[in-house]
């Protein structure tokens, strides 16, 4: 199934991140066979977003999380689009994930970081790269202007988007930035086997 038939689907919330998330896992052109992580299901956007280009995906939330973005039903979302054969779900923290190190070749944030504490995101930085592959790729997307101005009408008491670079600092993580219409991506790339 094509994006702008699951779009039509699966409607404005799946539709907002879409767009933008499509543009850069395309762009990234991961080998099929990737390894590929997904920090924060949600209503399954991202995760369905990498099955529709082919991906197997491995999802998840802590599971201790009782907020509304934790329990959202991605599943029938995946169904709806004939996706949830390729997607895993499981329970993990991203601070402390106990997934094997140098296990992914890509690990996805769709706007989780935000929803992070502030004083635990070194340490879900430092995890993300110890269970990253050499080479690998820690992609965050995070709201931009545009982004946060269409989160906050719909709900006011919403936290600000976070900077993903203001965590990273101290590992062997290359930076590259690429603006979307309202998720900004923050693109890592492993430089080291630690």
């Amino acid at each position: 199934m094509d994006l702008k038939k699951a779009k039509e689907i699966l409607g404005e919330k799946f539709s907002f991140t879409a767009v933008d998330t499509n543009r850069v896992i395309q762009d990234l052109d991961l080998n099929k066979n990737s390894t590929i992580l997904d920090v924060g299901t949600g209503i399954g956007s991202l995760a369905i977003t990498l099955a529709l280009n082919g991906y197997r995906v491995t999802t998840g939330e802590p599971k201790s999380d009782n907020s509304e973005y934790a329990k959202q039903d991605w599943l029938s979302n995946s169904k709806k689009v004939r996706v949830d054969h390729l997607l895993e779900f499981k329970h993990f923290d991203a601070k402390d994930t106990q997934f094997e190190s140098n296990k992914f070749d890509a690990i996805f944030f769709l706007g989780s970081l935000h929803h992070i504490d502030k004083d635990t995101r070194v340490k879900v930085f430092q995890e993300s790269a110890r269970i990253a592959k050499p080479s690998a790729i820690i992609c965050f997307f995070e709201p931009n202007s545009n982004g946060m101005k269409v989160i906050m009408e719909m709900d006011p008491s919403h936290p600000e988007a976070a900077d993903p670079s203001e965590y990273s600092q101290g590992l062997d993580l290359l930076l590259q930035k690429k603006a979307g219409e309202f998720f900004d991506a923050f693109i890592f790339k492993k430089i080291s086997s630690t």
